[in-house]
């Protein structure tokens, strides 16, 4: 393999390995209160 080509794939590896993580945050879904309880939220705030 020539130096240029490596190096490409060297960049491509770790452009790959810094953005899978990212890939993995995220909203699920809409938050769901524990069986058996109420929901807190959303709540109101007290104003001065």
């Amino acid at each position: 393999m020539s130096l240029r080509l490596l190096r490409t794939l060297a960049l491509l590896l770790l452009v790959a390995a810094l953005a899978g993580p990212l890939a993995a945050c995220g909203k699920k879904g809409p938050p769901i209160p524990p069986d058996g309880q109420d929901s807190d939220y959303p709540r109101t705030y007290p104003t001065r």
